[in-house]
């Protein structure tokens, strides 16, 4: 079923997201098949469970579509649930980043160029992965959301300053978007 996406201004998305009860698979495989559903309608490449209102630690990145761009995500696509970040490199990279909770805006954001992610797969087994490029981008942006940030909160200041008045339209439901979407202070 395809879900609204919370907008920025939401509460669910200023939480912090408790751990998946991996006990619940048939709760979590739900919830998965309809944010894949709700990602796919969005036209996205990535969706944590806080931006279809859960505030629980599952997250989807897809580059599948970005392969004109960034060939080497030709069969990239994880679902990751309850994941951690048990390193990350001293190199950064910045990357111009949008969000489908917060339409219409873009910013570069810096994060680390590498890391190492532990979590349970969609089949339920613990995996270690490293990534970087892209990859690792969408990673570290959707894992912020299971952590209660967004990218704007990692812009630079004169630009934050900048897509002030847009966040604050947005918060109060002034805008456009191609998905359902959803504003719940």
């Amino acid at each position: 079923m395809k879900l609204p996406i919370y907008l920025y201004g939401s509460k669910v998305l200023r939480e912090k997201a408790a751990d998946a009860d991996l006990a619940d698979r048939e709760g979590i495989s739900a919830l998965v098949a309809d944010m894949e559903e709700t990602l796919a309608a969005a036209d996205g490449c990535g969706l944590a469970a806080p931006q279809v209102g859960r505030s629980v630690r599952i997250l989807i990145v897809d580059g599948r579509d970005l392969t004109e761009v960034y060939p080497y995500l030709k069969d990239f696509r994880r679902v990751m649930i309850n994941p951690e970040i048990v390193e990350e490199s001293t190199a950064s990279c910045d990357y111009s980043e949008g969000c489908l909770s917060v339409p219409g805006i873009y910013a570069e954001v810096r994060r680390p160029a590498k890391i190492t992610v532990r979590y349970v797969n969609q089949d339920f087994e613990t995996v270690t992965e490293e990534f970087d490029k892209f990859a690792c981008r969408m990673i570290q942006h959707e894992m912020d959301h299971l952590d209660g940030k967004m990218f704007v909160d990692r812009v630079a200041p004169i630009r934050r300053k900048m897509i002030s008045r847009k966040l604050a339209g947005i918060s109060h439901g002034k805008v456009s978007a191609h998905y359902r979407t959803k504003l719940e202070q």
